[in-house]
């Protein structure tokens, strides 16, 4: 799964908001936590990047083996340039050694105002 391997939609015509996406990946039996320390990895220098507003991972509390992940970019392009990162290309290109099958993605369109975060120091 890369750029070419799926579809980004295009914003809409006007469109300001954040572009975000939120997915999901399960685990194979027993790779739970090698899915969990995988994806926790890409968490830190994701959030590093610029253009990168949001970068979540959750494991499901009743189902160990699923996680859930929500990501919030300031644009496509930004998201574009993330996932040509090293670290992320890397991930994808072994995620399916921790999968039991290829990761769901649903892109979203922000329909709330994203606030503006000042900085208070």
């Amino acid at each position: 799964m890369s750029n070419a391997a799926f579809s980004l939609p295009e914003p809409d015509p006007g469109e300001t908001g954040a572009y975000s996406l939120v997915g999901q990946a399960r685990a194979k039996p027993g790779q739970g936590d090698a899915l969990e320390a995988a994806l926790l990895a890409l968490v830190e220098p994701t959030r590093r990047e610029a253009g990168a507003l949001q970068y979540h991972v959750h494991r499901d509390r009743a189902d160990p083996e699923l996680f859930v992940f929500y990501e919030a970019w300031q644009s496509l392009d930004h998201l574009k340039a993330h996932l040509e990162q090293p670290y992320v290309t890397d991930y994808l290109a072994r995620r399916m050694d921790y999968l039991a099958e290829d990761m769901t993605v649903r892109w979203l369109k922000m329909a709330s105002p994203y606030p503006v975060i000042r900085n208070t120091i």
